[in-house]
């Protein structure tokens, strides 16, 4: 009677086991199924308190600061995002010392494209003095143009204001601008105007 209870106990020890182990091969191999189709598109690297230097033959072109960058680089169109903000300084090799600025709440960079956009409350200063106030810019790196269709607000180093009500083109060196269905008081003969 006594043997019979053990085998009878290791019986159901033996056939809870197999369960165990069908439970966990089906699981396993749910998951491995599931695995094939899932998505790509979360953050490589994750930088805390960034601060980036991009240089042209030694000559630092650009200096980047914020708070997080997240770079996605295991999809198809690999890109960079500042959720929380970035502060750029742009520099020309006619004056190095005096940068341009670039502050957003938001930026996104294309890898392959060399397409930047920056968005929430964008504020340009260019190393000339000029000031520009917009919700939203694209900078086309490849193209050497920058672009928006907001309402665009300028301040120039003489005092003078500018609104371009549609949005406005530029050089992305600042030489030269188009602005759409503008209105100001403004006194610059390098302003090209196009009123669509």
């Amino acid at each position: 009677m006594f043997i019979r209870n053990i085998s009878y106990k290791k019986n159901i020890a033996y056939l809870f086991s197999c369960a165990i182990f069908f439970i966990i091969m089906s699981c396993e191999e749910d998951l491995t199924k599931k695995g094939g189709k899932q998505s790509k598109n979360f953050p490589s690297q994750i930088i805390n308190n960034a601060n980036i230097i991009q240089r042209d033959s030694g000559f630092v072109s650009m200096r980047a600061k914020a708070p997080i960058i997240e770079k996605y680089e295991l999809i198809d169109s690999p890109y960079t995002v500042a959720r929380k903000g970035i502060d750029i300084q742009f520099f020309d090799k006619k004056k190095p010392k005096i940068p341009g600025t670039i502050k957003a709440k938001y930026a996104k960079f294309y890898d392959y494209k060399k397409f930047y956009e920056a968005k929430g409350n964008v504020r340009i200063t260019t190393n000339e003095g000029d000031r520009f106030a917009m919700q939203s810019v694209y900078w086309d790196q490849m193209k050497k143009n920058i672009y928006t269709h907001d309402t665009v607000y300028v301040t120039r180093k003489d005092g003078s204001t500018l609104i371009g009500a549609h949005g406005m083109w530029a050089k992305d060196d600042f030489s030269e601008y188009v602005f759409y269905q503008n209105s100001g008081d403004f006194a610059a003969p390098e302003i090209s105007q196009n009123k669509k």
